[in-house]
């Protein structure tokens, strides 16, 4: 066996073993240590261990990880959830299928302070469903809409796999942020648009509820502006140079921690509950990286990466065919894979594959789309059947419905997912453009 074919099936064991849910860290840790030690012998992965864990995790960029997953922890502990959905649901929740469009939005804003898809769900489906089910919502549409709003997470910035893929690339964080600001946008118009269709073709589903008396309406608006301010802030300051992503997360996490303060929501057991949760996390996070590190290593010495370029670069394929072939292995992923696991394992195989391809654009300008088709599709195949972990996840929260018919009610939105994929994958410019104004 070659040392290309040997890579190629460790690859194959690495996945089969993920998607049996052993733990991603040490699936990666485990399959790519024997596969070096196997190439290059025990003493140099020795070596290895000695140098390229401290080398991946001490990197400054990655101070940034934590402060956003703090930042996140704080305004979920301060309600911060609950003041987004209220707003939504005064100006939107008296049309019909109202509730499901305010959760889209609820789920939209919050991700714009939290950056990660299963805690933007999780804490919009403590909020929303409840609401939903007592206003007569159909169990498909209620957890339907609080999966595929839990993915506008980790596409509206800040993003902890975009952050993750940034350090990976060597991309500037910032200019991924604004990249994926506008197919966020458009994603959140998409399952409203969804939404619209399906209580069209369903009215029970959604029905209509009172609506909001304006001084109601108004008064909820007051929620909202902590919310943008620190979006904006933070955003803003990365994009326009004011500070680095780390010291914008910084000011992130402060100005959060003090709208909950304000709020009189976070008091002393949530705040130190928010440090221990974000400890917890980032510890898992930089064990999935230290994993990934050793294993992307051994697929370099297997030199699997280089003979998958050329064997893509002589097949005849053009550069848009082998990205939708990648595109749509990612939603194959997605169905049994966490979106980390996925960016960690992939994107070191595609990356350089891609970015040796003619597209028309520069280095940087693939390296920017990729990601945010890479993000988009992850996100798409976390809803996809019949293992879209997101609807997983929020049917775990939601005793009265059948798996089967939250699968059935996350359709409409997979099938706009798809459609706002291809105008991504078609118009590059959608998410090239606001990173060029720079």
């Amino acid at each position: 066996m070659t040392d290309v074919e040997f890579g190629g099936l460790l690859f194959g064991v690495c996945l089969l073993l993920i998607a049996l849910r052993m733990p991603v860290a040490v699936a990666m840790f485990a399959v790519g240590g024997f596969g070096f030690a196997s190439l290059a012998g025990w003493p140099a992965f020795l070596n290895l261990l000695n140098t390229a864990p401290f080398g991946r995790v001490s990197s400054y960029t990655l101070s940034v990880l934590p402060l956003f997953l703090l930042m996140g922890q704080f305004a979920a502990r301060a309600g911060l959830g609950r003041l987004l959905f209220d707003a939504a649901r005064a100006w939107t929740g008296h049309y019909r299928g109202g509730l499901a469009v305010s959760t889209i939005f609820g789920s939209a804003a919050f991700g714009s302070i939290c950056g990660s898809s299963i805690a933007t769900g999780a804490t919009m489906a403590s909020v929303a469903l409840p609401e939903m089910k007592r206003h007569g919502y159909s169990g498909a549409l209620a957890t339907g809409a609080l999966a595929a709003g839990g993915t506008l997470g980790i596409l509206i910035p800040p993003s902890v796999i975009l952050v993750i893929y940034g350090v990976i690339t060597e991309q500037s964080i910032g200019k991924l942020f604004l990249a994926a600001l506008i197919p966020g946008l458009i994603a959140t118009a998409g399952y409203w648009a969804a939404i619209s269709v399906y209580v069209r073709l369903r009215p029970g589903a959604g029905p209509v509820v009172p609506a909001a008396p304006m001084r109601e309406r108004i008064r909820s608006l007051g929620g909202v502006w902590p919310v943008a301010v620190i979006f904006v802030s933070v955003v803003g300051g990365i994009y326009f140079g004011i500070f680095t992503p780390t010291e914008g997360a910084a000011i992130g996490a402060a100005a959060t921690a003090l709208a909950g303060l304000a709020s009189g929501r976070l008091n002393r057991a949530a705040f130190t509950s928010s440090l221990l949760e974000t400890a917890q996390a980032t510890g898992m996070i930089f064990l999935i990286l230290v994993g990934a590190e050793i294993f992307n290593s051994f697929l370099a010495l297997s030199q699997v990466t280089v003979e998958l370029a050329d064997a893509l670069s002589m097949s005849g394929l053009s550069p848009i065919s082998i990205l939708i072939g990648i595109l749509l292995v990612y939603l194959v992923l997605g169905c049994v894979m966490d979106s980390m696991a996925m960016i960690l394992l992939t994107v070191p195989v595609f990356f350089p594959l891609l970015t040796g391809l003619d597209f028309g654009y520069t280095e940087e300008q693939i390296a920017i789309w990729f990601g945010v088709l890479a993000l988009f599709a992850v996100e798409i195949g976390l809803i996809t059947p019949p293992i879209g972990l997101n609807v997983y996840v929020i049917n775990s929260l939601d005793r009265d419905t059948p798996l089967g018919e939250s699968f059935r009610g996350i359709v409409p939105f997979l099938f706009s997912g798809i459609v706002i994929l291809g105008i991504i994958l078609a118009a590059p410019t959608v998410c090239l453009w606001l990173p060029g104004l720079g």
